[in-house]
């Protein structure tokens, strides 16, 4: 369904729009947004692993 989705054309019409879009100064800020957003979303599932493995003695606390 999806296959060739992200062919390099495909991106460099997509990065052209996103140029027009917001202009090459909000580019990098939102880039930079992006990638904290993802490091946050990351952060969040290792944290939720994290809790999910450690074991518990049984009792539920109240």
């Amino acid at each position: 369904m999806f296959e060739g989705l992200f062919q390099p054309m495909h991106l460099l019409v997509i990065l052209v729009v996103g140029l027009f879009l917001f202009g090459p100064k909000k580019l990098p800020e939102l880039g930079k947004g992006l990638a904290e957003g993802i490091r946050g979303f990351k952060d969040a599932l290792n944290a939720g692993s994290k809790d999910d493995s450690t074991p518990t003695s049984g009792k539920q606390i109240e």
